[in-house]
């Protein structure tokens, strides 16, 4: 068990991290001061810190440094505001392994503790006297991971194209509007590969400032540039063996992108300040919500680099384009939700079901994910009623042509075999995850021959 020391004034935010963190096995101490967190560094050997850059007494470059004099293998995470990114770059020269900006979910700091936990538990491979890639299991290989299929037509094709490409080596260009689950493709194709058991390294392209892009993507080694005062793992290092995930890919500068193309062709890479080449055994598969055609026709990205990246690409359709897949999602993060807030709330009324249809979807999968869970937190009673729904949920209105209901679905019985399944079995749940009444579920059991 990871042990995690989190230094935060904001007593309410630092408790519901420590309460998340120690939900996903980590052993978690909760400090309020820098002077607090001295005490914890000097009596108390930690995996990771993560601190908030402003505190009453020092700020957060403060505690860096003294966790670095301590143990320089320790990972140190900054939280930090918008206005204090360039502390947060700072921070970073001086060896911290990584910043996330404020306000955040919990959820989406969740990736970052993993990679920085996994950098720490591959740096000793260093000293082997080996130089074949590092095949352990990581935090960061998304084991056992919860991934539901969509029963449409749309997502079917999805899931064709996920098994296909998936025990190959072929990278993978993963295409669609932003929220509509980029992310969970990769992870699916990494676990469905002959890779399943190396790491899974996911990097968010637009999050990587500038200046220490370099040293993110390849490490550096200690004494390299100014503050640098201990060897750094790269994304690429730490991915070896595995597969590295490059999310929003469109944002890397020009720059950037020959020093990528060449790792990708060379299948090597050299930390910044270091004269030695270390080979690296990587799958990638990146992501973008843009239009990587235009920007190659428009000279903003390179087409060398664009060609190497999709040898197979996959677009994944907005959630309006898989409108019947629509409450099998939402069940799915409704007991997602049930477990994150300790709740048992057991479906959506028809209200809701019948605005969930209604609404268009513009942030997708995120979207409904983060609005089943507010209105989880909401509910008061064992179904989720409109009123604690979005206003513009709860009030937005379609034409009836637009209406994808159950029975103007093709896939019929296939989505009722599909509700049953995941209800096991059980037909008031899977009723509700079809937005019917039981009647109706009976007798559509009997005119397809489906027996229990």
């Amino acid at each position: 068990m990871s042990k995690v020391l989190v230094v935060e004034d904001d007593v309410a935010f630092g408790t519901m991290l420590k309460t998340f963190l120690e939900k996903r096995d980590y052993k978690v101490n909760l400090v309020y001061s820098a002077e607090e967190a001295f005490k914890s560094i000097s009596s108390t050997n930690f995996d990771l810190v993560l601190t908030d850059v402003r505190l009453p007494d020092y700020d957060g470059l403060e505690i860096l440094k003294k966790v670095k004099e301590k143990d320089a293998s320790t990972a140190v995470i900054i939280m930090t505001s918008y206005a204090e990114i360039s502390m947060a770059v700072k921070a970073m020269k001086e060896g911290a392994f990584d910043y996330v900006s404020k306000p955040f979910r919990p959820e989406s700091i969740l990736q970052t503790i993993k990679n920085a936990l996994s950098t720490t538990q591959v740096k000793p491979e260093k000293t082997e006297k080996t130089k074949k890639p590092v095949k352990k299991s990581s935090s960061s290989s998304v084991e056992n991971l919860d991934l539901i299929q969509g029963v449409s037509e749309p997502s079917r094709r999805l899931n064709d194209y996920v098994e296909l490409v998936a025990p190959t080596n072929m990278s993978v260009l993963i295409t669609g509007e932003s929220g509509t689950g980029k992310e969970q493709i990769a992870k699916s194709i990494h676990l469905q590969s002959k890779r399943h058991n190396a790491p899974f390294i996911a990097v968010d392209c637009g999050a990587i400032p500038k200046e220490i892009a370099s040293s993110e993507f390849f490490g550096h080694i200690k004494g390299s540039f100014t503050g640098a005062i201990n060897d750094k793992t790269g994304h690429f290092e730490a991915a070896n063996g595995g597969t590295l995930f490059l999310d929003e890919i469109g944002n890397l500068s020009y720059e950037l992108q020959v020093q990528l193309l060449r790792a990708l062709q060379e299948r090597r890479v050299k930390p910044v300040g270091s004269n030695t080449e270390i080979e690296v055994d990587i799958r990638v598969v990146t992501a973008t919500n843009e239009d990587l055609s235009k920007a190659v026709k428009e000279g903003e990205f390179r087409e060398d680099l664009y060609h190497r990246l999709n040898e197979f690409s996959i677009k994944v359709p907005a959630l309006r384009e898989r409108r019947e897949d629509l409450m099998l999602f939402a069940n799915h993060f409704l007991e997602e939700a049930n477990e994150d807030l300790e709740k048992n709330v057991l479906g959506f009324t028809d209200e809701a079901i019948h605005a969930f249809r209604n609404y268009n979807w513009p942030g997708n999968l995120r979207e409904l994910k983060n609005m089943v869970k507010r209105a989880v937190l909401l509910t008061k009673d064992d179904l989720i009623p409109l009123k604690v729904l979005p206003h513009e949920i709860a009030s937005s209105s379609r034409t009836s042509e637009n209406d994808y209901g159950l029975f103007k679905n093709k896939n019929e019985e296939q989505l009722i075999l599909d509700a049953l399944e995941k209800t096991g079995g059980n037909k008031s749940k899977a009723a509700r995850m079809l937005s019917i009444d039981r009647k109706t579920l009976y007798n559509k059991l009997k005119q397809y021959g489906i027996k229990l």
